[in-house]
């Protein structure tokens, strides 16, 4: 019998647990993800307990013997579960449950149970591992679905019948998606074929719940993995229907165009070898989402894609809201790298001036940096030669971007001259001449006319006021 007494009894969380389950004649014992990350040697700090019996009355008498000042208590009543967190652990408490379900809904009907029956309830066998807490078997693994083999063999596997897993709790299939994505782990193929069968209950899980295991996914190394397997069981299709919607080639008189769902996780690929920022790897996703919409055949070219970045970028906002995805300033990042993306390649030429370099930091201020990481990431042609060529035009672009940027101070510029000094030198309220000196003045800039300063854009200003028929009636000092 596999024993885990000797970890258990290295931290005192587990030994104060037990004594505390043991003075109110309980049993008690570590279960789920915890029990799994341990075998795989990863790092947790998350540790989930379940006993016969009251949770809430376990994690109060583990809170008397952890000391109320080194812990926090919350518990939550109607869920009957209690949670305790320390400077080193997150301690969730439960009493053992089954679960029923009704075929519209993936909230269970709750019921005490033993600890065999919420096992059976446990979405995967690998997270249906309890370590005893008992004093007469401490530290022994109950495994009924020998979880253990299905970790060392990389398998998930749903411990009952996986159409009623996974039609119970529908979300339980993004999760066997998500996990496998993490972990490098295969779905068994029975369980991937109930996914499969019952894809459509996703549409009873809420957004955000969806999201949440979304970008656990977007969030794993190699992401593409796990959107595969959304692809391949037919998830994806209820869940962001756009992405699918690059999938596939087409070709007409011989000229056909890639793959774009292909080549979008390409580009994710590429960028998690860079980056873990979720909302970069969003970008990523997005980049080429319009493909689809903007294609159109050309006798002389081939295939297009004219206005496609413009068009991915109104759709952000539109997808964002769908899947309850922040519609904040991560959702206008992601909108302005999508918007952005094909115009670094297009400074690489000689004659591009100095104006266009100004244009391209002065849009994408402070995010440049993420700019250029998704360009080169853009890059996915199976030519050695074709990459490297690409790939050292975007450094020539980084050098063009850094030259004029310490010459000009552009990045997240605003011109020296504001709407409300235009208003004070003519006694103007707001009006459509303040606007247009204000642009003016930043075109200028832009355009290399003037210096980004104070006296070269004052100077501007009175000419353009003049040209406007517009008389000063105050000087300005910086």
């Amino acid at each position: 019998m596999v024993s885990f007494e000797s970890y258990l009894s290295k931290d005192h969380i587990f030994q104060q647990v037990s004594d505390a389950a043991q003075s109110l004649g309980l049993e008690a014992y570590v279960v789920g993800g915890f029990v799994r990350d341990l075998i795989l040697k990863r790092p947790s700090k998350d540790i989930d307990f379940v006993c016969i019996g009251s949770g809430i009355a376990l994690a109060q008498a583990v809170r008397e013997q952890i000391g109320e000042e080194n812990c926090s208590f919350s518990f939550f009543k109607n869920f009957g579960t209690a949670m305790i967190k320390t400077a080193d652990w997150e301690l969730e408490f439960v009493g053992a449950r089954k679960e029923s379900y009704r075929e519209d809904s993936r909230k269970p009907t709750v019921e005490d149970g033993t600890l065999e029956d919420d096992q059976n309830r446990r979405d995967f066998t690998i997270n249906a591992l309890a370590i005893s807490l008992n004093k007469a078997n401490f530290g022994q693994l109950v495994d009924p679905f020998d979880g253990i083999s299905h970790l060392k063999s990389k398998t998930i596997i749903t411990p009952l019948d996986p159409d009623i897993t996974f039609s119970d709790d529908p979300l339980r299939m993004m999760r066997a998606i998500r996990f496998a994505s993490q972990l490098g782990f295969d779905i068994e193929p029975d369980t991937f074929s109930s996914i499969q069968r019952n894809a459509e209950r996703i549409n009873i899980v809420s957004k955000e719940r969806i999201s949440d295991e979304l970008n656990k996914i977007v969030l794993s190394n190699p992401p593409s993995y796990g959107f595969n397997l959304l692809f391949q069981s037919g998830l994806l299709h209820f869940i962001f229907p756009e992405m699918v919607a690059l999938h596939g080639v087409e070709t007409i008189n011989g000229k056909s165009h890639k793959d774009n769902f292909y080549h979008t996780l390409q580009v994710l690929d590429n960028i998690t070898k860079v980056t873990d920022d979720l909302w970069l790897r969003w970008a990523a996703i997005m980049h080429d989402i319009a493909k689809p919409r903007t294609k159109r055949f050309d006798k002389k070219v081939g295939w297009t894609f004219h206005g496609h970045e413009d068009k991915g970028a109104r759709m952000v906002g539109g997808i964002f809201r769908t899947m309850k995805l922040p519609m904040n300033e991560k959702m206008r990042y992601v909108q302005k790298l999508v918007k952005l993306h094909l115009r670094p390649i297009a400074l690489v030429k000689e004659e591009i001036t100095d104006s266009a370099i100004r244009r391209l930091l002065f849009e994408a201020g402070d995010d440049v940096e993420d700019l250029m990481k998704l360009c080169r990431a853009d890059v996915t042609s199976k030519n050695h030669h074709k990459v490297k060529k690409y790939l050292h035009n975007f450094d020539v672009v980084d050098r063009k971007l850094k030259e004029v940027e310490e010459k000009d101070k552009l990045r997240n510029f605003q011109p020296p001259i504001s709407g409300e000094d235009i208003m004070k030198v003519y006694a103007l309220q707001p009006s459509k001449e303040v606007g247009e000196i204000k642009k003016a003045i930043r075109e200028a800039i832009l355009d290399g006319e003037i210096s980004n300063n104070f006296q070269e854009a004052y100077h501007y200003l009175l000419k353009k006021g003049e040209q406007l028929g517009l008389k000063k009636v105050q000087n300005l000092t910086p």
